[in-house]
């Protein structure tokens, strides 16, 4: 029977894999994660997302699942070297009770605006190209019908959460939505594109209209990181 000794052990020593820092230039460290910076301006990806919300996104949404996330890992000394967010995320069960719904609302919280950042840019506003193109295509018949269920799976979503693109256990890429700061993780797949529906999102450009929000996200999504997301996952 294994311990609990040694799930935490086998926890903290997970190896950092995955887009929670990669790329950027963190903050000071206060705890096993830190903020990942933006690779653009705040006022980088307008009219579609404007900076007043980007700023309000970043610096204190995702901050504050930081500094819960460092603060519930501080309750359980054998985890304050834990390096992997996805690995968290990946393993709830084996954590302990009595942190493992903070650690899935900010483990989850941190990993999917660390990817809902890098997946967008500037300047894109065009179809996908190469393998996830391939993917695309192949799974859903066209760009058009992919972006259409995706919208709708996104508008459907009740309340707070996500939208996905993912990819199974079976290997197989689908659309998925979920709750909260849930994410495919932890169901045991991986998540190839993900857009946050929650209100904090849009809501100072778009108020109640997340239709519109979905559909002009598609002018920053930055398919190059789709197809690194992509590869990553096989």
């Amino acid at each position: 029977m294994i311990s609990r000794r040694t799930v935490l052990q086998g926890l903290a020593a997970m190896p950092f894999a995955g887009v929670a820092g990669a790329g950027f230039a963190a903050q000071t460290p206060t705890g096993p994660f830190t903020l990942p910076a933006l690779a653009y301006p705040f006022a980088a990806l307008e009219p579609h997302i404007d900076a007043e919300t980007m700023q309000i996104h970043h610096d204190r949404h995702h901050q504050a699942y930081v500094t819960n996330l460092n603060a519930a890992l501080a309750k359980v000394p054998a985890l304050s070297k834990v390096q992997s967010a996805e690995g968290l995320c990946k393993q709830l069960d084996r954590l302990p009770e009595e942190i493992r719904t903070a650690v899935r609302n900010n483990a989850g919280g941190h990993v999917n605006h660390s990817m809902f950042w890098s997946q967008m840019k500037p300047g894109t506003a065009g179809a996908p190209t190469g393998p996830i193109a391939d993917a695309i295509n192949g799974t859903f018949g066209s760009y058009e019908k992919f972006q259409a269920a995706f919208e709708d799976a996104g508008l459907k979503r009740f309340g707070s959460g996500w939208v996905w693109l993912a990819r199974t256990k079976a290997g197989k890429l689908e659309i998925v939505s979920t709750p909260n700061q849930d994410n495919p993780y932890m169901d045991g797949g991986v998540p190839i594109l993900g857009n946050d529906v929650w209100e904090h999102a849009y809501y100072l450009k778009y108020r109640n209209k997340r239709a519109d929000y979905l559909k002009a996200w598609w002018n920053v999504v930055n398919w190059d990181a789709v197809n690194a997301q992509l590869k990553a996952a096989k």
